[in-house]
């Protein structure tokens, strides 16, 4: 079994110290190992040219063999092996899981069906117990569905208030005191990007009564409490399997509009939450550059007043910050992982192409 990579990357386009032959291992990504024979490691799907007699040909597994060849002077890389056993991911998914399978983005919370009692009033979950929902019109028994919490609601560009996220309390609105204490909008369209929601259980609907559609619950563990939204649930709604690779486009506005877990700021394998999403042509597998806004300077050199100064301000060239890979793709929002950074990432960070230099 044959597989071979071909394209236009010129030697100089090679990591340096690459490998002439490399043997995939258990637990390895396609990013570190494409890292280990280019210096851009999205480039690898621009020289992948497989073998398509064989079913699914751009997955690699463990104990498949690459070998690094030259054919009319252009480096390409062999890989044949066994292909037995589960194919390899693109990024660590551990590092993902949570955005895979606990958080989801929509377009707006205060439209979903929502918890309105609980049987017995009881908070933590358990298989078995019913929950009261209110607004589920058209379900029948038998249907599945999600429990999820509306957490932040995500907007904001680069205008005057520029990007971020509010914190919601159990109504979907955003919690008075806040740091940002009105709603964001997008700058451009004045929209909201969506609601972030975090998935607590799933249930089955067993019973509609008037307006009440009783679901029991079928797992246990996590707390359920009134306010919770109602969403369909969807067996595999992410994708596994991805290529990395440099957009087509890259919309004016794209930004870095929050870091997981409620910082300011991330380092490398951080989450990050972007303001632009499927409908600008983001896809799963996206790399983009990251890079920090150039600072204003008020020239104090030329001028003694510091009104003069500041009105000869100049701005500082962009700071390059690293780069990221989208992992998970909403309409308007999108999640992505960072890669590789020489400095902490931002809120506000701008994107760009991956070969960026300024």
């Amino acid at each position: 079994m044959l597989l071979t990579l071909t394209g236009g990357v010129i030697a100089a386009e090679l990591s340096e110290g690459h490998p002439t032959t490399y043997v995939v291992k258990k637990g390895d990504t396609l990013w570190d190992i494409a890292g280990r024979f280019l210096q851009k490691p999205w480039l690898w799907p621009e020289i992948w040219q497989a073998n398509p007699q064989i079913e699914n040909p751009h997955l690699i597994y463990p104990g498949d063999v690459l070998s690094l060849v030259y054919v009319d002077g252009e480096p390409r890389i062999g890989a044949s092996g066994p292909r037995v056993g589960e194919a390899i991911n693109t990024i660590p998914l551990a590092e993902i899981e949570p955005f895979l399978k606990l958080f989801t983005v929509v377009e707006d919370t205060s439209s979903l069906p929502y918890v309105i009692g609980l049987e017995d009033n009881r908070l933590l979950s358990t298989a078995g117990q019913r929950v009261f929902v209110r607004g589920m019109q058209g379900a029948r028994p038998g249907d599945l569905v999600d429990f999820g919490r509306p957490i932040h609601r995500f907007g904001g560009g680069k205008g005057r208030s520029g990007p971020g996220r509010s914190t919601l309390d159990p109504r979907g609105m955003p919690v008075h005191g806040h740091w940002r204490t009105e709603p964001v909008m997008h700058e451009a369209t004045g929209e909201f990007l969506g609601d972030e929601v975090q998935f607590h259980a799933t249930g089955e609907v067993t019973q509609i009564q008037g307006e009440i559609t009783v679901v029991v619950l079928r797992e246990e563990g996590r707390e359920i409490r009134v306010g919770d939204r109602v969403l369909p649930h969807e067996d595999q709604p992410y994708d596994l399997q991805f290529l990395p690779r440099a957009p087509d486009n890259i919309p004016g506005n794209a930004q870095v509009l929050a870091v997981a877990d409620q910082y300011d700021h991330g380092g490398t394998r951080f989450v990050v939450a972007l303001n632009v999403g499927a409908r600008d042509g983001i896809r799963n597998g996206h790399v983009f550059s990251i890079w920090q806004d150039g600072a204003e300077r008020a020239d104090i050199i030329a001028h003694q007043n510091a009104m003069a100064a500041r009105n000869d301000s100049v701005r500082l060239p962009d700071e390059f910050v690293g780069h990221l890979m989208v992992f998970r793709t909403f309409d308007k929002v999108s999640y992505a992982l960072v890669m590789s950074g020489i400095r902490p990432v931002a809120v506000g960070a701008s994107l760009k192409h991956p070969d960026a230099v300024q």
